[in-house]
């Protein structure tokens, strides 16, 4: 029998997620960028919800481009608020098109969103050995660094605990247990 971390249950969608992307290194930009907004939808919520809805958001936020996301209109983010294929939060709709103008800053800044928000783990993931769940936190000094700045530069929904989050989800940090079968696998080259 495969060893899995704990949280990801026998929920198909949720096992497929932890299989294959939770805990691997990401450093394409729009992959980057979709977990941002994601992350943030999520704030108060669990993650298979989001899960569920993840095609929703791919299709009514054109795939995660934040080049278009930055110059949707207050109507269009209205309309988006009536779909049900998403979680209709104002602020978190809203958010994604103020994440978006931010990030694309931090593209123009940096050159690539990848080369910024790496930086924060000196561009090499950080593999932690946790025996249990239990042991694995909800916050980082890293988590914090990052939340802070991010802040500074003008996105939302970015506290420490869904950057935290975000880092797992993209392998920054990896955070598989070490008797999980994935664990192994993403403390391989980042």
């Amino acid at each position: 029998m495969t060893k899995r971390c704990t949280w990801c249950g026998d929920d198909p969608l949720y096992v497929d997620y932890h299989d294959r992307e939770w805990g691997v290194p990401v450093r394409d930009d729009q992959t980057l960028f979709e977990f941002l907004i994601l992350e943030g939808a999520q704030a108060g919520l669990s993650w298979i919800t989001i899960l569920r809805k993840r095609e929703g958001y791919r299709k009514l936020f054109n795939n995660f481009d934040a080049q278009k996301i930055a110059r949707y209109s207050d109507s269009k983010l209205d309309k988006l608020l009536l779909d049900r294929q998403i979680v209709r939060n104002r602020l978190k709709v809203y958010g994604a098109r103020k994440n978006a103008r931010a990030f694309l800053e931090v593209q123009a800044e940096f050159g690539t969103f990848a080369d910024y928000i790496w930086g924060f783990v000196d561009h090499k993931p950080i593999q932690n050995h946790w025996k249990s769940m239990a042991e694995v936190p909800a916050t980082s000094p890293v988590s914090d660094s990052l939340s802070k700045d991010m802040k500074k530069r003008g996105f939302t929904f970015v506290g420490s605990t869904i950057m935290y989050a975000h880092m797992q989800a993209t392998g920054m940090v990896n955070d598989h247990t070490t008797d999980c079968f994935r664990h192994k696998v993403c403390a391989g080259p980042g």
